[in-house]
C-alpha cells in the first residue's frame, strides 16, 4: 500500500509528462504500474478480512491485541509483503520494457 501511495503521488506531481509517446517506456506506463498496486491492495484487504487478520474495531489488526502481536506483525510485512511489492513492480517493468520495445517496432515500419 506504501508503494502503491507513492507511485499515485508520483504521477500526479508528474502527470504532464507520464503517457506521453515520446516518454521513457517506464515512465509512460506508471498509470499501468498504480493499478497493479492499488489491485493488489484490494486483494490483500480483503483476503487479512475474511482470514480474520483485520477487524472493524480497534486495534482493527487483530495480531495487535497480543502481546508481542506487533513484532510478529512487522516481520510479517518485511518478510513477505515488501518481496511482493518488489516481485509485482518488477513484473511491471519487464510488461513496460517489452511494450515500449514493441511500440518503438511498429513506429519503425
Amino acid at each position: 500500500m506504501v508503494e502503491a501511495v507513492a507511485v499515485s503521488i508520483y504521477r500526479k506531481v508528474n502527470s504532464s509528462s507520464i503517457g506521453r509517446a515520446d516518454a521513457p517506456a517506464l515512465k509512460r506506463h506508471v498509470p499501468t504500474l498504480e493499478k497493479m498496486l492499488w489491485g493488489g491492495t484490494v486483494m490483500l484487504i480483503i483476503d487479512h478480512i475474511i482470514s480474520g487478520e483485520l477487524s472493524w474495531r480497534f486495534p482493527f489488526f487483530t495480531a495487535l491485541g497480543q502481546t508481542g502481536g506487533w513484532e510478529v506483525m512487522l516481520h510479517e510485512m518485511l518478510a513477505v509483503g515488501v518481496p511482493m511489492a518488489l516481485v509485482v513492480t518488477a513484473v511491471w517493468a519487464v510488461y513496460a520494457v517489452l511494450k515500449g520495445k514493441k511500440s518503438v517496432q511498429y513506429q519503425t515500419k
